[in-house]
């Protein structure tokens, strides 16, 4: 894996996507953790050559990650902990992500809090995600029951902490918590997806108009759209100010879904996500989440009960999967992997193009999606250069 933090290096290849158009051949010259220049038609004295048929792009951005390379956020709420995911997924082409921890006990969610701050000056953690605990019990999908609440005092003090680390997102239930507490969380600095969720579109267009942005995972676990009343999925696909998440591993969403979705929400609005868990990047089949055995078995992870427990998928995969199941273009794709979401955690100027001054995250891949290598700038908090990552 290369590394953008520190040295200055010149990278030739014949397609450049650089987030609008697919372009090429060129180079791009980064220094100091940026991009210098790019320049089309000029691959003279480039210090790294791409094979003729890699495609250089804005490396992915994954706003949900549970876990991967044999690491769960919630068992390992630590630098530790997030250094393996990050590094897992980094082979399949992540280079910012969110690490997210499930609904738990406080302790748990306090854990992480600490670790927090050290874990931003890790290359590629933008942020966290705090998928609950304020879920609707009735939609809470794989999530322990035991551990889904409305947050009290001290959690709030723990969530709430998070909105100085980083781009960090709460996925809570709008219509399982007070008005109050959405404002007081958005107060924080952080940004608000609605999932999990038995809201009505009313409700939901009323939790938009304080500030929620976001739906997590479209389509799962969250009310369905129905003649009479659109639910959580008709109010996504309708409300051109909410960006979504969507698991495109051809199990959590029909492929005709995954094209109703993407032709109602576009590709500016419609973010690729993994969902991943612990197994990601291993050769494993089975974990333990929360005192529960999950097995994989034909690309799915599910409970004993046959509840679907996350996804196994990396980014590079879901790229392939939209191209393959939606029937896009690569372009479209690239864009739901790196560009949409960075707009949606208010990073559009500094990451998901490849210009001059974005931050030099970036991957290379062949047409048969595997990835040739990535680069990171090194991320410490939002918008400093830190330590870029070794060549691994």
């Amino acid at each position: 894996m290369g590394h953008a933090g520190s040295a200055s290096l010149t990278i030739a290849a014949q397609h450049i996507f650089d987030g609008i158009d697919m372009r090429g051949p060129g180079s791009v010259r980064i220094a100091q953790g940026r991009i210098e220049r790019i320049s089309f038609g000029e691959t003279a004295g480039a210090s790294i050559r791409l094979p003729r048929d890699a495609i250089l792009a804005p490396g992915f951005i994954d706003i949900q990650v549970n876990g991967g390379g044999g690491v769960l956020l919630n068992d390992q709420p630590t630098e530790a902990g997030v250094r393996g995911i990050v590094e897992a997924h980094r082979k399949a082409g992540t280079t910012g992500c969110l690490p997210t921890l499930i609904s738990d006990r406080s302790e748990v969610i306090e854990r992480l809090a600490v670790a927090a701050e050290t874990c931003l000056e890790i290359p590629g953690v933008l942020g966290f995600h705090l998928e609950g605990p304020a879920l609707n019990r009735s939609r809470k999908g794989i999530h322990p029951d035991a551990e889904i609440r409305v947050p009290d005092r001290r959690d709030l003090a723990a969530i709430k902490s998070f909105g100085d680390r980083g781009r960090s997102i709460v996925t809570l239930a709008p219509e399982c918590v007070p008005a109050s507490m959405i404002d007081e969380l958005i107060a924080a600095g952080l940004r608000i997806a609605a999932g999990h969720s038995d809201a009505t579109a009313a409700e939901i267009g009323q939790a938009v108009d304080r500030g929620v942005s976001g739906v997590t995972h479209l389509f799962n676990a969250m009310s369905q759209l129905n003649a009479r009343e659109p639910g959580l999925v008709g109010a996504a696909l309708g409300d051109d100010r909410l960006f979504a998440g969507i698991i495109c591993d051809g199990i959590h969403v029909d492929p005709t879904g995954l094209r109703v979705a993407f032709r109602c929400k576009g590709r500016d609005r419609l973010m690729l996500v993994t969902d991943a868990m612990p197994l990601a990047g291993t050769n494993d089949r089975q974990f333990m989440l929360q005192g529960r055995e999950i097995t994989l078995h034909d690309g799915r992870l599910t409970g004993r009960d046959g509840t679907l427990a996350g996804a196994h998928l990396t980014m590079i995969e879901a790229v392939r999967n939209a191209v393959a199941l939606i029937g896009i273009s690569l372009v479209d794709a690239l864009v739901m992997a790196s560009r949409t979401p960075a707009s949606f955690l208010g990073l559009g100027s500094e990451l998901g193009r490849i210009a001059p001054g974005y931050r030099a995250d970036l991957v290379a891949f062949n047409p048969d999606f595997e990835v040739v290598d990535t680069w990171m700038s090194g991320v410490g908090s939002m918008g400093e250069a830190s330590k870029a990552s070794e060549r691994g």
